[in-house]
């Protein structure tokens, strides 16, 4: 259902009031706002959301003027509802020899107990490494990971990690005709071999893999951070190596809604021990925004029988100010 904007208003304003009443992860439904509320404070984007043990973490790009942004920071949470900002865990001007601006797109991933943290500067990609996932992370190797040139011939940015049941892990990224995949070694800093296209449909960034009921589904975004069509689209595969189908019909599964423009460059959560799976993503900031002044939202993510993935309305939100949320409990949602 859609609402006029009035109506929006009206609805967005009893809820940032509290009027609203307060909803679990079964009742919380499509609640229609002219602009839900953003989860983390500030300007941020490209929002890569992870759980490590009973806590959930978002790391985000921390916008400045121009995407001239020189540290990563990281939110943590309990239930998905309140954010807390744990600080800075890298400095590229303090802690890179390499580069020192355009600090952008990270993700983190934990194997063995060492969190490793895959992050973009001056169009590089880089690696650090903490024994802990607030950090402080140090520079692994002391030069990028990943960088343009020889086969690798499209723009070597948005890392995005994953590790598959039989523990290859895998580095995805890229901007531009295609996404790429890099095997990694064991020790997560160390590519193996030659990386593979992974032709997409609409490909322009910011890729993210992730695999349910045997299916490896990947979805990426379309158009320009800058535009207001910035949008997700998806398909499945039988390996992390493509190919990949996108359905017949449409591919795009979060796109603008109202007052909520250019709503891409997404991170997908799922719930441990459960089947419940949310979508972190970017909008340009309400009011005032642009691609270069964005927030970070949260969305739930179903799916249909046949394993397709629903649409996604980027004016509903999951969860409000006092709902229960998704707390963990010894590393698992509640049944």
């Amino acid at each position: 259902m859609r609402l006029s904007f009035t109506s929006a208003l009206l609805i967005a304003g009893a809820v940032h009031t509290g009027v609203a009443a307060a909803a679990t992860p079964e009742t919380a439904g499509p609640l229609v706002a002219s602009a839900p509320r953003p989860i983390l404070d500030g300007f941020t984007a490209d929002p890569a959301i992870r759980v490590f043990g009973d806590t959930y973490y978002i790391y985000p790009t921390s916008d400045q003027p121009n995407w001239n942004t020189t540290e990563f920071a990281v939110w943590s949470s309990e239930n998905l509802v309140d954010w807390k900002k744990e600080g800075v865990i890298l400095d590229v001007t303090r802690d890179l020899k390499w580069a020192n601006l355009q600090a952008w797109a990270p993700d983190c991933i934990e194997r063995n107990g060492t969190y490793y943290f895959y992050f973009c500067a001056r169009g590089k990609i880089g690696v650090a490494t903490a024994r802990s996932p607030t950090g402080p992370f140090s520079d692994a190797l002391g030069r990028p990971l990943v960088q343009k040139g020889g086969k690798v011939d499209l723009h070597t940015i948005d890392p995005h990690a994953f590790i598959d049941d039989d523990g290859q892990a895998w580095l995805f990224y890229g901007n531009g005709r295609c996404a790429q995949v890099f095997k990694l070694k064991s020790d997560m800093i160390t590519l193996d071999g030659d990386p593979v296209d992974i032709p997409l449909k609409e490909f322009r960034e910011g890729v993210v893999v992730f695999k349910r009921s045997g299916k490896y589904y990947f979805m990426w975004s379309v158009d320009d951070a800058r535009s207001p069509n910035y949008r997700v689209a998806y398909g499945i595969a039988g390996s992390p190596t493509g190919p990949v189908a996108s359905p017949a019909g449409d591919h795009i599964v979060l796109r603008k809604n109202g007052a909520a423009i250019g709503t891409a460059h997404h991170s997908v959560l799922n719930i441990p021990g459960t089947d419940r799976w949310y979508v972190a993503y970017h909008r340009h900031a309400i009011p005032g925004g642009s691609g270069y002044q964005r927030e970070t939202c949260l969305v739930r993510m179903e799916f249909n029988p046949d394993g397709s993935i629903k649409p996604m309305d980027p004016l509903t939100t999951p969860f409000h100010t006092g709902d229960i949320g998704e707390p963990l409990v010894n590393g698992h949602g509640r049944p």
